[in-house]
């Protein structure tokens, strides 16, 4: 996966992305050069997971503010 564009990925995809990138940087001895690629390969993995759950929030908030009265029970334990 390391060749695809993390801004066409899902959450999970870019997620699974990330966690091998720190597998491989924690399992693996590799030379300074590789490890900064990688490095910056999984800063743009996690940038597209925090895109992917900003986008998740302002739905939720969207839709939790077109039912106030619902949410507003939910948190009361109702």
């Amino acid at each position: 996966m390391e060749n695809t564009n993390p801004e066409e990925l899902s959450f999970e995809e870019a997620l699974k992305a990330l966690e091998e990138i720190v597998d491989r940087l924690s399992n693996n001895a590799t030379n300074l050069d590789e490890m900064l690629q990688l490095y910056a390969r999984g800063v743009d993995y996690l940038k597209r997971c925090q895109a992917k759950l900003g986008e998740a929030e302002a739905k939720i908030k969207i839709l939790s503010e077109e039912l106030p009265g619902k949410v507003q029970e939910m948190n009361n334990g109702s």
